[in-house]
C-alpha cells in the first residue's frame, strides 16, 4: 500500500499556509495574528511529518504589535525563494474595522500595512522590513522567469456600498530601489461568492494561474484559479471555478477549506496546502481554529489543476509523495522551563519586549511572569501559553505566588481572545485570604464576565492547577501539597474558545490557547513563578478525574 499523508498536517491553530520548497526541504509559513514572535515556519522533507522550526519575527525592529486589537497583528504571510534568499511578505494589521450596518451599506476603515523581509537561511535573523503599501491585505510576492517581481495583494474599498473585497491587485517590485514602483494592475475582480483574497501566482506552460481564496475564511469558504497569457490578465476562470471547497459537503470532516499555495516535488507532482477547521459534531465550533491541510492535485489534459480524486472536495487523507520518510521527535509533554530560552511550543502576545513580561533567568527552573495588566488587555499582558492541538487533552502546572490583594491574580488559563477565556487563578481577598477561583469570559451569553466562589487555600504552599478538556467539556481542578485533587465547578463551555463563538461582526481569525498568566492591576508587578508545564494530548475520557 502507497504512503499516505493524514490531514490536517499542521493541526491547532496554523492559517493561511504558504508553502516552498528549498532543494529537499519544504517550509511552511502560517499567520500568528496578535501572538508573538510572528509567522510559524514549519519544517518537513516528506510532506508527511513536519516540526515547527522557527518564528522569524522576533524583535522590536521587526515587528510591534502593541495596540492591534485581538485577530489582528500579523496575516497571511508568503513565503518564497530566489536569488539566495527567502523572501516573506505579511501584512501587519493594526486596525479592522467594524460597521455598524450590515452588507456594505457602511464603511469600514481598515489599516492594513505590507511588509517584506528576506533572510538567506530560514532560521538566521532575518532583516528588518520594508514597507511595501498599505492598500489591502495577503499580499504575495511573484518571482517572474526574467528575474522580475511582482507584489500581490487584495484591494481593501471601505467606501458605503461598494465591495469591500474590490479584488487582486499587481505592482512591480524594484529590489535595487527597495520599493514598489510602475503602475498598479487591478488584475482580477473575483467571482459571484466575493470576499477575493489571498493570492498567489504561478507561471507554468506559458500560462500565469491565479490561486485565490474566495467565500470568506467561515463555511463558504473555497480555492478560485484563474489563468492568462499576460502577467496583468485578462484572466480565464477555472472550468470548474472553484478547485476545492467543502462549502457544498457539509459531509466534510475537513470545513471551512480554502486560503490555499501550490507546490512540486523533485518528481514534479503537484501537492495544494490550505487552511481548514474540524467543527466539534456537537457544537459545529472550531475549537483548533483554522489548521493546515495538504492535497496531492493533478494537471489534466486541458492545462487545468483538479484534485487527485476529482471530487474537489478536501480529503482526510491524501497520497503522499516519493519521498524517503523522514520522521522529527515528538515536541515533549512537559516544559521544565531549564534553559534561558523559552520551549518553542509557547507564545505571548502581541509585545517584542519579553523582558517586560516573564523571565526564565530570575529563578533558574523557573518561568517567573511579572504582573502585568488585565487579561484580555491589548498593550502589555503577561500570558505565556501554547496551542491547544487536539480536541482533548490534559494540561497541568504549578504556581509559587503571594498576592497581597485582590488586584493580583496568576494561574492557569484556556485562551482565546480578550472577550473569550477561562482562568482559574490565585489571588487574595480580605475575606477569604489566599484563594482559588475561577473566571469566565463568555461571547455568547447576556452576562459576558462569571465568576465562580473562592476556595480558601493554604499560605506558602506551591498550588498545582488542572484542565481536563474533551470536546466541549472543560473541567479544572487543584491541589496543594500532596494532597486529592479538587475538582472545581463545571464543566465549563470550552467551545466559546473558538472563531465561532462571537459577538456579531467582531474579527475571529486564531485558535484556543492554554498556559499560564499573571496579572498585578495595581502597577506593582508581584511576580508568579512556573516551575512546571504539561500538555498530553490523549483520547476521549468520559470523565477524566478517575
Amino acid at each position: 500500500m502507497s504512503a499516505q499523508i493524514r490531514n490536517p498536517i499542521l493541526p491547532g491553530f496554523n492559517p493561511d499556509p504558504s508553502i516552498v520548497r528549498v532543494g529537499d526541504d519544504y517550509y511552511i509559513a502560517t499567520s500568528t495574528f496578535e501572538w508573538f514572535p510572528g509567522v510559524q515556519i514549519h519544517h518537513s522533507r516528506d510532506l508527511v511529518n513536519w516540526r515547527l522550526l522557527t518564528r522569524p519575527l522576533n524583535r522590536s525592529s521587526q515587528l510591534d504589535m502593541l495596540g492591534d486589537p485581538d485577530s489582528c497583528g500579523v496575516w497571511a504571510p508568503c513565503l518564497t525563494w530566489a536569488d539566495g534568499l527567502f523572501w516573506l511578505i505579511y501584512t501587519d494589521v493594526k486596525r479592522y474595522g467594524r460597521t455598524t450596518q450590515g452588507a456594505s451599506a457602511g464603511a469600514s476603515l481598515r489599516d492594513t500595512h505590507n511588509y517584506l523581509a528576506t533572510c538567506p537561511t530560514i532560521d538566521g535573523e532575518w532583516s528588518d522590513p520594508i514597507h511595501l503599501n498599505s492598500s489591502g491585505f495577503d499580499p504575495s510576492l511573484f518571482h517572474d522567469e526574467d528575474g522580475r517581481k511582482y507584489l500581490l495583494n487584495m484591494l481593501w474599498d471601505h467606501r458605503p456600498g461598494r465591495n469591500r473585497f474590490a479584488g487582486i491587485v499587481l505592482q512591480e517590485y524594484s529590489h535595487a530601489g527597495r520599493k514598489l514602483t510602475g503602475p498598479i494592475h487591478l488584475i482580477f475582480k473575483g467571482t459571484p461568492i466575493g470576499f477575493t483574497e489571498a493570492p498567489h501566482l504561478y507561471k507554468r506552460g506559458g500560462y500565469y494561474y491565479l490561486l485565490t481564496a474566495e467565500g470568506g475564511t467561515g463555511w463558504g469558504h473555497a480555492v478560485t484559479m484563474a489563468r492568462s497569457r499576460e502577467l496583468a490578465g485578462p484572466f480565464e476562470l477555472h472550468p470548474d471555478t472553484y478547485i476545492l471547497t467543502s462549502r457544498d459537503r457539509p459531509d466534510a470532516v475537513l470545513q471551512r477549506a480554502g486560503h490555499a499555495d501550490l507546490v512540486e516535488t523533485q518528481d514534479g507532482d503537484t501537492y495544494l496546502v490550505h487552511l481548514c477547521g474540524r467543527p466539534i459534531p456537537n457544537r459545529g465550533r472550531c475549537t483548533l481554529g483554522r489548521e493546515t491541510a495538504i492535497q496531492r492535485m493533478v494537471w489534466s489534459d486541458d492545462g487545468w489543476l483538479r484534485t487527485a480524486d476529482g471530487t474537489g472536495a478536501p480529503s482526510l487523507v491524501t497520497p503522499a509523495p516519493n519521498l524517503p520518510p523522514h520522521s522529527f521527535p515528538a515536541s515533549p509533554e512537559r516544559a521544565n522551563f531549564d534553559t534561558p530560552e523559552l520551549p518553542i511550543d509557547f507564545q505571548w502576545l502581541r509585545s517584542p519586549w519579553s523582558g517586560e513580561l516573564f523571565s526564565l533567568t530570575d529563578r533558574p527552573g523557573h518561568l517567573r511572569l511579572f504582573g502585568r495588566e488585565t487579561i484580555g488587555s491589548l498593550f502589555r499582558q503577561s500570558l505565556v501559553a501554547r496551542r491547544q492541538q487536539a480536541h482533548c487533552y490534559s494540561a497541568e502546572t504549578v504556581v509559587e505566588f503571594d498576592p497581597a490583594g485582590f488586584q493580583q491574580m496568576a494561574g492557569l488559563v484556556c485562551y482565546y481572545n480578550s472577550s473569550k477565556y477561562h482562568y482559574l487563578f490565585v489571588s487574595r481577598d480580605e475575606e477569604i485570604g489566599k484563594h482559588v477561583r475561577i473566571m469566565s469570559c463568555l461571547p455568547d451569553q447576556v452576562q459576558s464576565d462569571v465568576f465562580s466562589a473562592p476556595v480558601a487555600i493554604p499560605e506558602d504552599v506551591p498550588v498545582q492547577l488542572r484542565v481536563e478538556v474533551d470536546f466541549e467539556r472543560l473541567y479544572f481542578a487543584y491541589r496543594t501539597g500532596r494532597g486529592e485533587w479538587q475538582r472545581l465547578p463545571g464543566p465549563l463551555d470550552a467551545s466559546i474558545l473558538s472563531d465561532e463563538a462571537t459577538a456579531p461582526g467582531a474579527p475571529n481569525f486564531t485558535g484556543a490557547f492554554v498556559g499560564m498568566c499573571c496579572q498585578d492591576v495595581g502597577g506593582t508587578r508581584q511576580p508568579a513563578d512556573f516551575d512546571y508545564f504539561q500538555y498530553r494530548e490523549r483520547a476521549y475520557c468520559s470523565d477524566p478525574f478517575c
